[in-house]
């Protein structure tokens, strides 16, 4: 399905007999470390262009963010590890901690390209392994969700255009679509938000649903495209264990070193 075909199935519906029925908050800007408390994990992904994206760590030396965040300007060719820092809680030009990147794993099914789609959202996401692990005693890595969600609210906190140097957060949105892999949310994301974590809370515990994608616009407005993330993390950290043991090993859209010519744009695209 194209974004356009996403755009009329919404506007056929979806928005009204989903959103309508619940409610959204604005964005509220995370200006110090005490609003950060909890969300440390969070971070800016920063090219060595100057452009960025935003991540999230899911183990000391793991980060989550979106696939298309590791290409370059033409979206076709890798950026290197070492040409990707990621700052955890970064805010006005200090982070809680920051590492270079050292190795980056993207799914085999994902098709990096100009050109977005919801086959390409499906699968957007890559795993990046960071040089030295962040002692958890510095920043606490967030889990994944697996299980239901009907009913749930979810939340999002990113960076972006315009907000580059500090985290906001939009404490409720709502997920108004899940089929095939794909999720849908009427979350407020920008250029820059691509990677940001999509959390849901259960209980009291918070755990991410899914990373944004890219973005798409009904006639209602716009909405943030996502994936289901178990299945394909779990692929991506057998695959950097694998590249760990065989170094040198050719693997499909897998990289160790990378296209040292793919340093990122300015803003990446959700």
């Amino acid at each position: 399905m194209s974004l356009r075909g996403l755009t009329l199935a919404l506007i056929a519906g979806l928005w009204a007999g989903t959103a309508a029925a619940q409610t959204t908050s604005g964005l509220i800007r995370l200006g110090d470390r005490d609003d950060l408390l909890g969300r440390e994990a969070v971070g800016r992904l920063d090219h060595a262009s100057g452009g960025f994206c935003t991540g999230t760590l899911i183990a000391p030396d793991l980060v989550l963010t979106a696939a298309h965040c590791v290409y370059g300007p033409d979206r076709r060719s890798m950026a290197a590890p070492s040409s990707l820092t990621f700052r955890a809680g970064f805010s006005h030009g200090s982070a809680i901690a920051e590492r270079r990147v050292a190795r980056i794993a993207v799914p085999p099914e994902y098709q990096p390209g100009p050109r977005a789609t919801t086959a390409r959202a499906r699968h957007d996401v890559a795993l990046l392994e960071l040089e030295q692990p962040i002692p958890v005693s510095e920043v606490d890595p967030f889990a994944l969700h697996s299980g239901e969600t009907k009913g749930l609210p979810v939340s999002v906190v990113s960076y972006g255009k315009g907000r580059a140097e500090a985290l906001s957060r939009q404490r409720s949105c709502n997920m108004l679509y899940r089929n095939q892999a794909l999720l849908v949310f009427d979350c407020d994301v920008t250029f820059g938000s691509s990677g940001s974590p999509v959390f849901v809370k259960t209980g009291n515990r918070v755990r991410i649903l899914s990373v944004v994608s890219q973005m798409a616009r009904t006639g209602d407005g716009k909405v943030a495209l996502g994936m289901e993330l178990p299945a394909l993390v779990d692929s991506l950290k057998a695959t950097l264990r694998a590249t760990r043991q065989a170094p040198q090993a050719s693997l499909r859209r897998i990289t160790v070193g990378g296209d040292r010519s793919g340093t990122g744009a300015k803003f990446v695209k959700p």
